[in-house]
């Protein structure tokens, strides 16, 4: 058999077409493909405006500078994520402080994060970053409850939970990413994640503002919008660059690809779904392997299927070993030497070190085999009794 990687993409002649015509096209970037995937991906996830970018990465950078941080201001987010998380923080000069996490869910603890506001400074801290992580949305009608009170703004790390949804306090469903209770949310089409452009990423966001910021921010600082210069056009080819901006631009060819996998979103979410249900069907009960909890308010989409496994390091060998290639994720963010020479956290963050001390993400992709499946749950049960 084949080795099974922990996740990948699928690609079809459909996406190949896509691209190939945009590549047969006069317009390789800054073309109608761009804003054609931004309406699509905001229509779907019940947004008003979608922006792409160059990376999930570049859109949190992005969406913190847009939001105001400053050198000096703190910002509050979860360890139990990629780095990009955290960086997007320091990139501005701004301060990160980290929250534990909820040993249930693995996201951000939110009692926990209520407890630490409440012994904060007043204007201490200005926004917090969540993290929906492996595809598990964070209840973000109580985020906003809670961070009201403090003035905070919010932005949601939804790069691993295209397709998730949450039930609010009224019953209703909330898509992630639809931007009902935070400001801005941040996407990635990274070739692991549920839909790919190869690489590239999307803000979503309801306020105007903040995507007319983020817009001119994505390219240079630059506009070629008459009605906002500050000098008199000098003709035809007059621009003007009004903030120290970035090249974060996507391009058509990548846009093709997303929006062509955009359309095979709800095919992939469903095989998806199928390959957790059989996880915790033949996984439930296991000795010295733990599965995530599951509540029926929180709609999991599944980027990653993370449990807990004790002897964890020789698991991961074991399952190497049959070419079934599982993975850790992530090493916390306060782990890091970079960051732990910013701050020692360790104390502060003790579920966040419990878990990265057992979590194993098993493979997890759209097109992953019946029988593939069953050599993974096979190959666990096989390692325990031995």
């Amino acid at each position: 058999m084949e080795p099974i990687p922990y996740a990948k993409q699928f690609i079809d002649e459909d996406d190949i077409e896509a691209v190939v015509k945009v590549l047969r096209s006069s317009h390789l970037t800054q073309g109608s493909k761009v804003p054609e995937f931004e309406e699509l991906f905001s229509s779907y996830v019940d947004a008003a405006y979608g922006l792409a970018v160059s990376s999930g990465t570049a859109g949190l950078h992005l969406a913190v500078k847009a939001l105001g941080l400053k050198a000096g201001d703190k910002v509050l987010t979860t360890s139990n994520t990629f780095v990009a998380t955290a960086n997007a923080v320091l990139f501005e000069k701004g301060q990160i402080d980290f929250v534990d996490i909820d040993p249930n869910t693995y996201l951000m603890d939110l009692d926990k994060l209520e407890a630490k506001l409440a012994h904060s400074r007043p204007g201490e801290f200005k926004g917090v970053i969540v993290v929906d992580f492996g595809g598990r949305p964070v209840d973000l009608e109580r985020l906003a409850k809670i961070t009201h009170k403090y003035g905070l703004w919010i932005i949601e790390d939804a790069c691993h939970a295209l397709g998730a949804r949450f039930q609010d306090s009224h019953g209703v469903w909330q898509k992630t990413g639809n931007c009902k209770y935070a400001d801005i949310s941040v996407f990635s089409f990274h070739p692991v994640k549920h839909i790919t452009s190869g690489e590239g990423g999307l803000i979503t966001t309801n306020r105007k503002d903040l995507l007319d910021k983020m817009s001119l921010l994505r390219s240079h600082g630059i506009t070629k919008d008459s009605a906002s210069f500050t000098q008199e056009s000098h003709g035809g080819w007059y621009y003007e660059m009004q903030e120290l901006g970035y090249n974060y631009r996507l391009s058509d060819i990548n846009c093709a690809l997303a929006q062509s996998q955009l359309k095979k979103i709800d095919a992939f979410l469903a095989r998806r779904k199928l390959i957790a249900q059989f996880y915790n069907t033949q996984l439930k009960g296991l000795k010295n392997f733990f599965i995530a909890d599951t509540n029926p308010r929180f709609e999991h989409s599944y980027h990653l299927y993370v449990a807990r496994a004790n002897n964890r390091k020789a698991l991961y060998d074991y399952l190497r070993e049959r070419n079934i290639f599982s993975q850790v994720l992530y090493i916390p963010v306060h782990q890091q030497p970079y960051y732990r020479q910013i701050h020692n956290w360790n104390e502060a963050l003790p579920e966040t070190n419990k878990y990265y001390e057992v979590s194993l993400a098993l493979p997890m992709y759209a097109t992953l085999k019946d029988e593939e499946m069953q050599l993974i749950v096979d190959s666990i049960k096989s390692f325990y009794r031995s």
